[in-house]
C-alpha cells in the first residue's frame, strides 16, 4: 500500500494523508531510565525536539546524556494527524522523524543538546541524511520556548561558519517552535536499545560546538 519516497519538497497541505484522530499506543516509561515518555512532566523539566536523520541513532545519542531524563521518537513537522511509520515513508505526511527530548536544565544544558545535534549529522544536506533519502529525514531543531529558539538561532550561525571553513554549504535544518508531536510507534522506541545491532547512520561533518 505504501512506498518509500525520495521526495526533494515538502507536500502541500492538501496532498497529504488524512491520518487518524487516534494516537499510536507507546510505553508509559522509557526502557532505560523508567522515567515518562509522555507528559505530564515534572515541572522541572524541559522539552525539545530534534530531527538529524533515522530517528533509532539520533534517540541513543540524547538518552545516553547525562541529565536526559527520557526520550521518545515521532513524526513531527508535517500535516498529517498521529501517522504511522509506513505512511511517514512515503513523504505524503509532511513530518520528519524526531526525538523528543526531556531534560533537566539543572543538569544539562539546552546548548549541550544542541551542541549533541550539530556534532552528530550533516545539517547541509536538505532532504536526506546521507543514506536515508526523503524529506522524512529533513534535519529541524523544533524548539519548547523563545528563549530555546534565540539559542538555536544563534548556534546556527557559529555552526555555519564552522561549516563554511570545511567546504560545506548553507545549513538547511529548520529551526522553529515546536508544533505537533506524534509518537512513533512503541517498537521504535529506544530502538537500538531493543535492537543493538540495529541501523545506525548518523555521521558528522567533523566540526565541534
Amino acid at each position: 500500500m505504501f512506498g518509500r519516497s525520495v521526495s526533494s519538497k515538502i507536500p502541500r497541505q492538501e496532498n497529504c494523508l488524512p491520518g487518524r484522530e487516534t494516537p499510536v499506543s507507546v510505553a508509559d516509561t522509557h526502557l532505560l531510565t523508567g522515567q515518562p515518555m509522555q507528559p505530564p512532566y515534572d515541572s522541572s523539566l524541559e522539552t525539545a525536539v530534534f530531527a538529524m536523520g533515522c530517528f533509532w541513532g539520533a534517540e541513543r545519542r540524547f538518552w545516553e546524556m547525562e541529565g536526559v531524563v527520557s526520550t521518545a521518537v515521532g513524526y513531527a513537522g508535517g500535516y498529517t494527524p498521529n501517522p504511522t511509520y509506513e505512511e511517514t515513508c512515503t513523504g505524503l505526511t509532511g513530518h520528519t522523524e524526531v526525538v523528543l527530548v526531556i531534560f533537566d536544565p539543572s543538569v544539562i544544558r539546552f546548548q549541550a543538546l544542541l551542541a549533541m545535534f550539530w556534532e552528530s549529522h550533516n545539517p547541509t544536506q536538505g532532504m536526506r541524511q546521507g543514506n536515508d533519502m526523503g524529506t522524512q529525514y529533513r534535519s529541524a531543531i523544533y524548539c519548547s520556548s523563545a528563549e530555546q529558539l534565540d539559542q538555536a538561532l544563534g548556534s546556527a550561525s557559529v555552526v555555519q561558519d564552522k561549516l563554511t571553513v570545511l567546504d560545506y554549504g548553507e545549513i538547511t535544518t529548520e529551526i522553529m517552535l515546536a508544533p505537533d508531536f506524534f509518537y512513533a510507534e512503541d517498537y521504535h522506541q529506544q530502538y537500538l536499545a531493543k535492537n543493538p545491532m540495529g541501523y545506525c547512520g548518523l555521521k558528522g561533518t567533523g566540526i565541534t560546538c
